[in-house]
C-alpha cells in the first residue's frame, strides 16, 4: 500500500539527497518519493522527503525559508567555497572579533548573491557543477536572497560558528565566502547543519537506520505527516456525497455542496476539501458561489 505524506529525514554526512531518496525507496518499497531541496554530501540535518501523493508538496516546501548552523573558516579560499574544495588562496586572519561580528551583521537583510559554480543550478540544460568539473566557468547573474537573521554562536578565530535564517535559494557556502572577502582574509564553509525547513526541525528528524526500524515494526505511519496536515492553517470541510465525483475529477463545485456551507463564509477564501467519506482531496478556493481547485492531491492510487 502506498504511503502518502512527508517524513523528516536527518541526512547524514556522506549521503547526497538523491542517495536518501534511493535508500527510502528500498526501505518503504515504493517508487514515488521526492526530496525538497538538495543538501551537499558533506552537509547534515533536516531533509523533508515527500511520499506518494505528498510528492506534490516538493515545490511547496522548497519555497520555504530555512535555518542553518555553519562554521566559517577564515583565511582559506577554495574553488567550491567549502572545505572539500581545492585551496586556491590562504591569508592571514588579522581581524578582531568585533570586526568579524560587525561584518557578519552587515549581511543581514536583502542581498544580491552570485550562485557558486559548484551548484546544481542549470544553465543551458547543464548543471553548473558539471561545467566546473570540466574546468569551465561561466558568468552567473546575482540573485536576490534574504537573510532574516544572522547571529554568531561562538567564535575562536579563525573559526566562527554562525546561525542563519534565510530565504529559499540561498547558498551558505557563498555567504561564508563573501564574509571572508569582505574581511579581506578570505573564507570558506567548514561545516553545515540544516536545523529547520518550514515546520520540520532537527529535534524530530530521523536517520535512515531509525526509519528502517519503524518500517520493520510496521510503525512507519507514526513518523509520517499526512498531506492534509501540511495545510492545517486552512479550515477543512467535507462535501456532500453528490459532489464526490466532481472533486475526484478536480472540478469546481457549488458552495451549496459543502457539508457545512457556513464554514467558507466565516473562515476566508481557501479550504481543505475532503470527499463525503473523509478522503483528502486538495485545496480549493472560493470564487463567487463556487469552490475551485488550487492544488489537487487525490488520485486513485490506493
Amino acid at each position: 500500500m502506498q504511503i502518502n505524506g512527508v517524513i523528516n529525514v536527518y541526512k547524514e554526512k556522506g549521503y547526497t539527497s538523491h542517495d536518501v531518496v534511493a535508500k527510502l525507496r528500498g526501505i518503504l518499497h515504493q517508487k514515488k518519493i521526492g526530496h525538497t531541496g538538495t543538501l551537499d554530501p558533506d552537509a547534515e540535518g533536516v531533509l523533508p522527503v515527500c511520499l506518494g501523493r505528498g510528492t506534490k508538496l516538493c515545490d511547496v516546501l522548497a519555497d520555504h525559508d530555512k535555518e542553518y548552523e555553519t562554521v566559517l573558516l577564515l583565511g582559506t579560499v577554495t574553488d567550491t567555497q567549502d572545505i572539500t574544495g581545492t585551496v586556491i588562496r590562504t591569508g592571514q586572519v588579522n581581524v578582531t572579533e568585533d570586526e568579524v561580528r560587525e561584518c557578519i551583521r552587515s549581511f543581514q537583510g536583502e542581498q544580491m548573491q552570485v550562485p557558486p559554480m559548484y551548484s546544481a543550478l542549470k544553465v543551458g540544460g547543464k548543471k553548473l557543477y558539471e561545467m566546473a568539473r570540466e574546468g569551465i566557468e561561466i558568468e552567473r547573474k546575482p540573485r536576490p536572497v534574504h537573510f532574516y537573521n544572522i547571529e554568531v554562536i561562538e567564535m575562536e578565530l579563525p573559526r566562527v560558528k554562525i546561525r542563519v535564517h534565510c530565504s529559499k535559494g540561498t547558498y551558505i557556502r557563498t555567504l561564508c565566502h563573501d564574509i571572508g572577502e569582505k574581511l579581506g582574509c578570505g573564507g570558506c564553509m567548514e561545516k553545515l547543519l540544516r536545523t529547520r525547513v518550514e515546520r520540520f526541525e532537527l529535534l524530530g528528524a530521523r536517520k535512515l537506520s531509525q526509519i528502517q526500524e519503524f518500517a520493520d515494526r510496521g510503525k512507519i505511519e507514526d513518523i509520517v505527516i499526512p498531506v492534509d496536515q501540511m495545510f492545517d492553517s486552512f479550515s477543512g470541510c467535507k462535501v456532500k456525497q453528490e459532489a464526490d465525483r466532481l472533486v475526484h475529477n478536480g472540478n469546481f463545485f457549488p458552495i451549496s455542496l459543502l457539508e457545512n456551507e457556513a464554514i467558507i463564509r466565516n473562515t476566508g477564501e481557501q479550504l481543505r476539501i475532503y470527499d463525503s467519506t473523509g478522503e483528502f482531496i486538495g485545496i480549493f478556493t472560493k470564487k463567487g458561489e463556487r469552490m475551485t481547485p488550487v492544488k489537487m492531491f487525490y488520485s486513485k492510487d490506493v
